[in-house]
């Protein structure tokens, strides 16, 4: 037994170093069909939404899986482009704001009363002056423009996938006998009901929160309003860490835009009372079933996940961390797994309903 015991950890931490060199390496392959699974959970969502409303309910489930497919596709090109355009014009205007970012130094110094010992040279040469401005934003924009050329294919394997959605279940009572595509089928329906209904939900709040930081962004007159506000959408899928990167980026660059502490200062201060509200009050309460998984674990997730994929897998580490946690959840052998990872284990379902 201890012999036994010893061979299967082996075995185990041969598959994890496998598992781990294989999502390194086929970044450029598994990162598309990742997207495009869980962008599938979202538009399967939509389409079920529309069904219920009284007029366009009416049509046919194909036409209504087109349309939603149409304008996902459409919102994903505007996105790009948002993006592209945005990069170059910021690459542009980066001299201006480090000029805007050595005045403002310059002044505070003079208002602190800091002239000599330590004179503004020494002191420019050791914050400013150890910034190239222009590269950090190249650097920082180039983990976004990177994704650009893998778009076409989230967009050609969704709708694949979501065209073969309906015939999926048909497979799995050809593929498996009848106790195994059973349990299959209910594992499938679980992360169906938990990711879809996160997932979807989720995106509505990030569309609210999005457009109510354009607005914000758009009264201050802050450069590349509709691209921050794009961006704060996208960070508010990163649970934790990701309102403080959406709201740091365009207060930032909103201080070297306007040589001035009091429009950032006030900026920073409407951004973030956005993001409380989005996430104290309308995210709990819109949000009903969360995906069970424990704080700690989140942050690993994120962790990870960032690690691998850059922002891509932050964004996507969470619902892909639920799905290894139901399907782990599903099997007697690997239920420990599913519960060091869960929060709650009284939510988890019981291998006991599904015996292969």
């Amino acid at each position: 037994m201890p012999n036994t015991r010893l061979f299967n950890l082996v075995l185990a931490i041969a598959l994890v170093i496998m598992v781990g060199w294989l999502l390194v390496n086929g970044k450029g392959l598994l990162l598309p069909i990742f997207t495009a699974i869980i962008s599938v959970y979202i538009l399967n969502s939509c389409v079920m939404a529309l069904t219920r409303l009284p007029v366009v309910g009416w049509l046919p489930v194909w036409s209504l899986r087109l349309i939603v497919l149409m304008v996902f596709t459409a919102c994903i090109i505007g996105m790009m482009l948002v993006v592209s355009v945005t990069v170059d014009q910021l690459l542009t205007v980066a001299p201006t704001y480090q000029q805007n970012l050595e005045s403002l130094l310059a002044r505070l110094t003079t208002f602190f009363g800091v002239r000599t010992d330590p004179t503004w040279e020494e002191i420019r040469a050791a914050t400013i002056g150890q910034v190239d401005l222009r590269g950090l934003l190249a650097y920082l924009l180039a983990s976004l423009t990177s994704i650009g050329g893998s778009i076409f294919l989230v967009v050609v394997y969704a709708a694949f996938l979501f065209g073969e959605r309906a015939s999926f279940g048909a497979k799995l009572d050809a593929a498996f006998p009848r106790t195994q595509a059973t349990q299959t089928r209910e594992m499938i329906g679980d992360i169906n009901a938990r990711i879809g209904e996160y997932l979807a939900v989720k995106t509505l709040i990030n569309i609210i929160l999005g457009l109510v930081s354009w607005g914000i962004l758009w009264a201050m007159n802050v450069d590349f309003a509709l691209f921050w506000a794009v961006m704060i959408g996208l960070m508010n899928y990163i649970p934790y860490v990701g309102s403080l990167i959406g709201v740091a980026f365009p207060v930032v660059l909103s201080l070297a835009q306007f040589g001035a502490v009091l429009p950032s200062l006030l900026l920073a201060a409407l951004l973030t009372s956005a993001q409380m509200y989005v996430g104290n009050a309308l995210e709990p309460r819109m949000i009903g079933r969360q995906l069970n998984l424990s704080p700690f674990v989140v942050l690993v997730a994120l962790s990870l996940w960032t690690t691998l994929w850059g922002i891509p897998g932050a964004i996507l580490a969470i619902p892909m961390t639920s799905m290894i946690t139901i399907i782990c959840a599903g099997f007697p052998d690997t239920r420990f797994v599913a519960i060091l990872l869960a929060e709650k284990v009284a939510d988890l379902p019981e291998t006991e309903k599904h015996p292969v």
